[in-house]
């Protein structure tokens, strides 16, 4: 086998498993770690993979340095960001709850945490447990139709009460949200 056949193979083994030891890698390939460590090494310079502890892995995805949702890839600095951790562990940033919601009912079963904003107080709430308000009189210019979290009901009910709209919980969002996106309701997603 080529090296760069090895290295397929390699990329396609990370892909499936997640990480590797050198010496798996070794006794797969049937080739001295060494050879191993001459098949990753353009790997590492693409930063395809990483090293680890035990061995390699991919690296992570992170949209730091594109700065973009992960979802509608648009510049990601909203002040109500979204992130899913994944149950490999990596991290995927969504610019707002409306793609947290988006992207969690595509890969839900993949999904270890999912992690938001407090509208009001900005502090990190575990998505399953805040309340979201919807179809607020309230832009935010970010994706339609627009998502408000909060931590309490309390301060979702008091918001509601000056902007309106719906308050729901984690899944019954997750319902409504993927409804209005397949056009079951009214919806202006800017993707």
């Amino acid at each position: 086998m080529l090296p760069v056949e090895r290295r397929k193979q390699i990329v396609t083994w990370l892909n499936q498993e997640g990480a590797l030891s050198i010496s798996e890698i070794s006794k797969r390939l049937n080739v001295s770690e060494m050879t191993v460590y001459r098949d990753i090494k353009p790997l590492l310079e693409e930063k395809k993979i990483i090293k680890t502890s035990g061995g390699i892995s991919l690296t992570p995805i992170t949209n730091d340095f594109l700065n973009a949702c992960t979802y509608c890839l648009k510049e990601s600095n909203n002040r109500h960001p979204v992130q899913i951790i994944l149950n490999d562990l990596r991290v995927e940033q969504l610019c707002c709850p409306h793609c947290g919601l988006l992207r969690y009912k595509d890969i839900e079963k993949d999904v270890s945490q999912i992690i938001c904003r407090d509208f009001l107080s900005h502090s990190t709430v575990s998505a399953r447990m805040a309340y979201y308000l919807m179809d607020a009189d309230f832009n935010l210019s970010c994706c339609q139709p627009q998502v408000l979290t909060f931590e309490s009901l309390k301060h979702a009910e008091q918001f509601q009460k000056g902007f309106g709209g719906n308050i729901r919980r984690f899944q019954e969002a997750v319902e409504e949200i993927q409804k209005r996106m397949n056009g079951e309701h009214d919806c202006t997603c800017h993707k």
